[in-house]
């Protein structure tokens, strides 16, 4: 990891804004139906990052979502003044979280690598060919 590695990104607003002070640990797109939900797309686009390595300024809202697929309960949390969706922590994991890729104020380098919970993927959204993917979550 390096010292001057940083990632920035907020909400649509401007009122929350966050520093990822290491590289992603993974880029999921998750299409749970609840993260369909969330991001109102055909599925979720999620940096998984160490928590430790997340610095947030700025109030977030927290929606305790507890009806998952997974059945593990999931923070899902967002700016109050405008909605955009900031973070989701699972319960299960809450030393890494999921940080949504579309607030990144450069995400272009940031696509996914692997897609999960594909058992509930919208009939059709097509993955890429040869795609890394897992029908729940990926084994920890």
């Amino acid at each position: 990891m390096s010292d001057d590695f940083k990632l920035t990104g907020g909400c649509n607003c401007g009122a929350v804004r966050y520093v990822l002070s290491a590289p992603p640990l993974a880029v999921a797109a998750c299409h749970c139906t609840n993260c369909r939900k969330q991001s109102g797309a055909a599925y979720s686009v999620n940096l998984v990052v160490r928590a430790s390595t997340l610095s947030i300024e700025g109030e977030l809202a927290v929606y305790s979502d507890t009806d998952t697929e997974s059945g593990a309960p999931v923070e899902r949390q967002f700016c109050p003044a405008c909605g955009s969706p900031i973070r989701s922590v699972p319960a299960a994991t809450p030393k890494i979280v999921a940080v949504k890729a579309g607030t990144l104020d450069d995400a272009g380098p940031y696509g996914p690598q692997v897609h999960i919970w594909t058992r509930s993927k919208l009939p059709w959204v097509e993955l890429p060919a040869g795609a890394v993917q897992f029908e729940k979550s990926p084994p920890a």
